[in-house]
């Protein structure tokens, strides 16, 4: 397959999606971006972008060179060499996994499916789901055999928003195919655009090992969740302590307490093998445990925030309250499983007057989880706004906000990031958490 006359389709145009589009393009494969979202794909037909760390102009570059277009016309998935899917695989509101995008994208690309097209799932899932759910709704809705006249492969993404060392193009990619065949044919489509591939022998190998790398840091965060609060009990700063720990060049890595988990990954992927699991006969006690610290550390919060209004004489009822950061990590757009949505409704109930300052998240957006705060603004960032509020809660520590202001304008802080930790000495009581 030649760089010149490959044709991708990529469905969903989202954080994996969008990214992995732009590369194959770049990379002189003729690309066609579908989604069910008219808005998305206007936008980029238009080269605008609608994610913080993608510009308009690399998308704009694609267009000019006629290498990426996008559409909401499945009919379009016959033109294409390639079907790479980068849909949504959330939880159901019991924790379950829902994979209904993943079928329902699988029965939307189906009829139109030529002979020797490559279908590649990368969507974060349970062992076994390309090779069943996605290979059943697939042969059923198109007539043809997947490993025979069609090749069916899993992919997983590993897309870290915000990092400037999370190039596409650079970030060793596991593939895994039905058949030899299947792995084959998806191995070259991938070299396209992709400078390393690991090959594995199943799909089932890929998708166990986007989990296990999901779950390694779930576990690890929750480890150093515990630790901050048994630490904090004794007096003793967990974020001292981790800085001492890791100088130790060996048999050591860091990881970072916080407010709860977010993110499209960490609070949603190690659930989907638990649940398999169960299929088994198998329970899954470590990684349940790991999610019942994380899921706990919003509550923990919250009672510090009561702790430190209670040294300010006050109740959390009726206190106003600045969650600073909506984004579920430092320097992007990306508020998916935030915490701070929980942590603002947790307070919220307790009688809090509740307000955000995002300068990456200007406006809230629908969400399933958290509907109730779908279209509340960002306040300005203004010593007048910053001093009307009891109480500062720093949820994610962009580093483009000046924490010296941040010092100087509030009374109390509580920081969940360490965001505080070089600031000198002002008036703002500072309290972790």
């Amino acid at each position: 397959m030649q760089n010149k006359s490959a044709t991708v389709c990529v469905v969903g145009l989202g954080y994996v999606g969008l990214p992995l589009a732009i590369q194959f393009a770049r990379c002189g494969a003729k690309v066609i971006g579908l989604d069910i979202d008219a808005a998305k794909v206007e936008q980029i037909n238009a080269g605008q972008s609608y994610i913080k760390h993608i510009a308009s102009e690399t998308i704009g570059e694609t267009l000019r060179n006629d290498h990426l277009r996008a559409s909401t016309d499945f009919a379009r998935v016959a033109e294409g060499d390639a079907v790479i899917i980068c849909v949504p695989s959330p939880l159901n509101k019991n924790r379950e996994p829902d994979i209904s995008y993943i079928v329902d994208t699988g029965r939307m690309i189906a009829p139109y499916l030529r002979k020797g097209t490559l279908v590649v799932l990368e969507s974060t899932t349970y062992p076994g789901t390309t090779e069943e759910e996605l290979r059943e709704v697939i042969e059923a809705n198109s007539g043809l055999k997947a490993g025979s006249d069609f090749h069916l492969a899993f992919s997983p993404e590993r897309e870290d928003p915000g990092n400037p060392h999370s190039v596409v193009a650079s970030v060793p990619k596991i593939v895994g195919g039905l058949t030899p065949a299947c792995l084959e044919k998806a191995i070259a489509v991938y070299s396209i655009a992709i400078k390393k591939l690991v090959p594995v022998r199943s799909c089932r190998v890929a998708e166990a090992a986007k989990l296990l790398e999901n779950i390694f840091r779930s576990v690890n965060i929750a480890l150093v969740n515990e630790l901050k609060v048994v630490y904090d009990a004794m007096g003793i700063d967990v974020w001292e302590v981790i800085e001492a720990a890791k100088t130790k060049p060996f048999g050591f890595m860091a990881f970072y307490p916080g407010p709860g988990l977010g993110g499209h990954c960490i609070p949603i992927d190690p659930f989907y093998l638990t649940w398999k699991a169960r299929e088994y006969g198998r329970n899954t006690r470590f990684i349940e445990l790991a999610g019942e610290i994380n899921t706990a550390m919003p509550e923990y919060v919250v009672h510090r925030v009561a702790d430190a209004l209670n040294e300010h004489k006050k109740a959390v009822r009726g206190s106003r309250i600045l969650i600073l950061g909506l984004a579920y990590k430092p320097n992007v757009d990306d508020e998916r499983e935030s915490p701070s949505y929980l942590l603002m409704s947790l307070l919220a109930h307790r009688g809090a007057e509740v307000e955000y300052y995002d300068p990456y998240v200007p406006a809230i957006k629908p969400t399933r989880e958290h509907p109730e705060w779908a279209g509340k603004k960002s306040v300005r960032w203004s010593r007048a706004t910053v001093a009307s509020f009891d109480l500062v809660l720093i949820a994610t520590n962009h580093s483009s906000v000046n924490y010296r202001e941040l010092a100087d304008w509030a009374d109390c802080v509580v920081d969940t990031r360490n965001a505080m930790a070089t600031i000198p000495p002002s008036k703002a009581k500072i309290w972790k958490a």
